[in-house]
């Protein structure tokens, strides 16, 4: 063999590990791409992880106290009751005028209360009977309201910050 024969030969392998160097880039670069690709995936589900969290982290804050507040709700309405069972002539009594006005002194309280945390009551009276605040109880005939408008209120309904504590039992009209 001479000197021309062997540079042939050398070119022929250094041409044919070139192609084979340029297959396996051409493999890197497509495994490259598709682990960028991953990486980019984790780095978005991660992203939402985080938000997904932080949106029940606030929520969980927000809505911490609901079940002391449901609590609550039986103690405003035992207030409530104890203030209309007391008659009016015994109002104006000199010796009950001090209960009478501890127990409104205190439900002012528990509104006030009620009010710093975001609890408010539910309107129904007069309004169309939504079944997201308002659980039918019965149905009055009358023809003075439209049917499905809500006449009577027998327990108040409450909400804390949009989310509903207790829907408000009512009476709906109905065609008489």
């Amino acid at each position: 063999m001479n000197e021309d024969d062997e540079k042939i030969e050398l070119e022929g392998e250094i041409d044919l590990s070139g192609e084979m160097n340029l297959d396996r880039l051409g493999e890197l670069e497509k495994e490259l791409e598709e682990v960028r690709q991953h990486v980019l995936y984790a780095q978005a589900e991660t992203q939402n992880v985080r938000r997904r969290l932080e949106q029940e982290k606030t929520a969980a804050a927000q809505y911490a106290a609901t079940g002391f507040a449901r609590d609550m709700l039986s103690v405003k309405d035992n207030l409530e009751r104890a203030l209309a069972a007391i008659p009016e002539d015994l109002r104006g009594d000199e010796r009950m005028k001090g209960l009478v006005t501890g127990i409104e002194a205190t439900g002012k309280e528990l509104d006030a209360a009620f009010q710093r945390h975001g609890i408010a009551r539910v309107e129904a009276l007069g309004k169309t009977l939504d079944p997201h605040f308002h659980q039918a109880m019965l149905e009055v005939p009358t023809g003075e309201a439209e049917p499905g408008t809500i006449v009577q209120e027998m327990q108040p309904g409450y909400t804390i910050k949009e989310r509903l504590l207790r829907p408000a039992l009512v009476g709906v009209a109905k065609k008489g």
